[in-house]
């Protein structure tokens, strides 16, 4: 269970603020909902509080976790999926688990991969969203201006 004013992370949305719990009333029947305004941007999502675990809702990576998402930037032995489509969606997949981990595992065979040949532009697209994903968790994790992270990721990632 949340709280209002805890920091969260929603799956491939990233790092959001809890501003409210609210009851709603949804086809005939009162629902408790989390509101969250996610940090960056101005959007703001409704997640019913009953199902919120089971769509991915959690808490922030913990500080101790970090270097582990570094490490796993920093590795270079992956297997990349020839086939465009079905590497797509299985990273798309890992994206949706809302782990850290998978998160930077796409980031890390997207890189790689862009080392190799140009990126389509989905995965550009995909590169930049899961940049952005880690960026702002780990900042806000550690409580790290964003600057300071997005170097700490790229010097990891340039060692791959």
């Amino acid at each position: 269970m949340f709280h209002i004013g805890d920091k969260v992370v929603y799956p491939a949305h990233g790092v959001g603020l809890i501003e409210a719990i609210e009851e709603k009333e949804v086809l005939g029947f009162r629902q408790s909902f989390y509101i969250l305004r996610l940090l960056g941007s101005e959007m703001t999502i409704m997640v019913p509080t009953a199902s919120a675990e089971r769509n991915g809702l959690r808490e922030l990576i913990r500080a101790c976790d970090v270097p582990k998402v570094l490490e796993i930037l920093k590795k270079n032995d992956v297997v990349i999926c020839p086939n465009w489509n079905r590497r797509f969606k299985d990273n798309l997949e890992r994206i949706k688990t809302g782990s850290p981990f998978e998160v930077a595992e796409v980031m890390r065979i997207l890189v790689l991969l862009q080392k190799e040949r140009n990126l389509s532009f989905g995965e550009k697209k995909m590169l930049e969203n899961v940049r952005h994903l880690l960026v702002v968790e780990i900042c806000h994790a550690v409580n790290v201006a964003e600057e300071e992270v997005r170097l700490l990721i790229e010097e990891a990632i340039a060692n791959a």
